[in-house]
């Protein structure tokens, strides 16, 4: 009987059975994800790293909307549902749908557990560590839904690694860290939502896609800017036939389903006969053109125009009446009506029409052509021309084209370059919002290693050398003004130094950024309504 040789590992047996049990246990860890396809340990390092590095915002500066969503949570834990839209103990009075309201009442029940200080309606102005850490981990856990959808538009897509780049780039989007995670909002979970019914078109469950974007709009009305796309494309593309026949079973049954979606929202107010009162906290119509801030949109360089033209009756005899009500109206920094001091006044009419002009431009191509990248491009549009050309546009806002607009960005050099630009401007007009030393810093910084992970490797991929001397001199123009941000930076910061904090200068630096975000922004829409009238589809 032969004697058993023992066996022998070599190292190289030893390092590979390591990996495997390394890849194992990061399997098991994981399996929850498994709905969303093989998640990588690239994926899953971007959620911790980014996930830790938010834990270190806990401190950071904190706006009114703080304790706005504070207040929303007292008010939906400690009153009846019928008094919910009538409460006026404080000034930030709950002015969302229902559907955020029973969201921040599910947030509350914890929150109760936690600190019952933190839903006490007469607590106003709290802000213990408590509340700091449990509404901040709530923008966090909330901010899951994003994730998710994003995961998923990786599996399935064309160019996996392309499209990891664009998911990576929206999941670490400044936008959502500057407004969410400091500022304080919950863009990141609604804008989830957003990408979850994009994402249910594009892989044609198109009744899904409906239903979902009938949720949101119950839980943030400003989505309503979306509306008209959903509307053209959904009946075209679901309920119509090739032929341009009504399919009877899915109209009703996409018409039932947003009906449902609506009575479970605004049903209960429905009952109590409180549907006016509902409205009337949802479109407050005593607000200006303007937000204190100009949103950089047509509307800032009206008004900037409006400025210069006061100027020049000031100090030289031109012959333009001035309305002299108008003459501090839009430079003080002031939420309110805003009044031309040269230029005729701007009526909420105006803006409503011009904005429907330009919608119903896409929309009728959205209408020969259905398809999924049209109805992404013509989405994109829709918000773009509201954000534009509406009504009190708020500077946040401009999440509204930058989140759509990122999943055009590599179909190909043209919408890269348009996504560039937009995304420049409108990154840098969310710098206001946090205006804090420390957090000045931080946000500049984060945004250059942004552009740096995002911009660089698509421009990598994408770059297309102009095919003619006008191409190249636009495509310089283009990049001299991306370059000029610096400068503006430079401006912001020494510009108040230089007068010594003058009231009568104090709103020029927040003028001249939303100017020149503006001067962004319009090119971009013009680049992007050009490319998608134009292209095929």
């Amino acid at each position: 009987m032969s004697a058993v040789k023992p066996s022998h590992s070599s190292p190289t047996d030893e390092h590979d059975d390591s990996q495997k049990l390394h890849a194992l246990k990061s399997t098991l860890a994981w399996t929850w994800l498994n709905f969303l396809g093989d998640v990588s340990q690239s994926e899953v390092d971007i959620l911790l790293l980014s996930t830790a590095f938010k834990f270190l915002l806990f401190p950071a500066y904190r706006s009114t909307d703080f304790e706005v969503h504070r207040n929303w949570l007292a008010i939906t834990h400690s009153l009846p549902i019928s008094q919910w839209y009538y409460d006026t103990t404080s000034e930030w009075t709950l002015d969302y749908p229902p559907f955020f309201a029973y969201f921040e009442k599910l947030m509350s029940i914890p929150a109760s557990f936690i600190d019952p200080k933190i839903v006490d309606l007469q607590n106003l102005q709290y802000d213990a560590w408590t509340v700091i850490v449990y509404q901040r981990l709530t923008v966090i856990i909330s901010e899951l839904v994003l994730g998710a959808a994003l995961l998923r538009f990786i599996r399935d897509s064309v160019d996996p690694s392309r499209q990891r780049i664009l998911s990576a780039s929206l999941f670490l989007h400044p936008g959502f860290l500057i407004i969410d995670h400091i500022h304080f909002q919950y863009n990141g979970f609604m804008f989830g939502i957003l990408l979850w019914s994009i994402l249910m078109a594009r892989e044609g469950r198109k009744l899904a896609s409906g239903i979902l974007f009938a949720v949101l709009l119950n839980f943030k009305h400003i989505y309503m800017y979306l509306a008209p796309a959903y509307f053209v494309y959904l009946l075209r593309s679901y309920c119509m036939s090739p032929a341009g026949a009504i399919i009877p079973t899915r109209f009703i049954s996409l018409a039932n389903s947003v009906l449902l979606v609506f009575l479970a929202s605004l049903g209960p107010f429905v009952l109590m006969g409180q549907l006016p009162q509902l409205l009337s906290r949802l479109f407050p119509f005593t607000r200006g053109l303007n937000h204190a801030y100009w949103a950089p949109n047509a509307w800032a360089l009206v008004t900037a125009t409006d400025r210069v033209l006061l100027q020049l009756v000031k100090h030289l005899d031109v012959g333009l009446a001035v309305n002299e009500s108008g003459v501090a109206s839009t430079s003080r920094g002031l939420v309110g009506d805003t009044v031309f001091a040269v230029i005729p006044n701007i009526k909420p009419v105006h803006t409503f029409i011009i904005t429907i002009i330009f919608q119903m431009i896409y929309l009728i191509k959205l209408w020969r052509a259905p398809t999924y990248k049209s109805f992404v491009a013509a989405l994109t549009l829709c918000g773009y021309a509201s954000y534009m050309f509406g009504w009190h546009v708020h500077e946040k806002a401009v999440l509204l084209v930058l989140v759509p607009l990122t999943l055009l960005a590599s179909e190909n050099y043209a919408y890269y370059k348009t996504f560039v630009i937009a995304s420049v401007a409108g990154i840098f007009s969310l710098f206001p919002l946090i205006f804090t030393p420390a957090e000045t810093l931080l946000k500049i910084i984060y945004s250059l290693i942004w552009g740096g992970m995002v911009l660089y490797p698509l421009h990598k991929q994408l770059y297309e050398f102009p095919s003619s001397l006008p191409w190249v001199l636009l495509e310089s123009f283009e990049n001299a003004y991306l370059y000029g941000f610096a400068l503006l930076q430079v401006f912001i910061t020494i510009f108040p130094l230089m007068t010594g904090g003058n009231p009568d200068t104090e709103f020029l630096p927040l003028m001249v950024t939303s100017v020149y975000c503006a001067a962004g922004l319009i090119w971009s829409f013009i680049r992007l309504s050009t490319l998608y009238i134009t292209q095929q589809y």
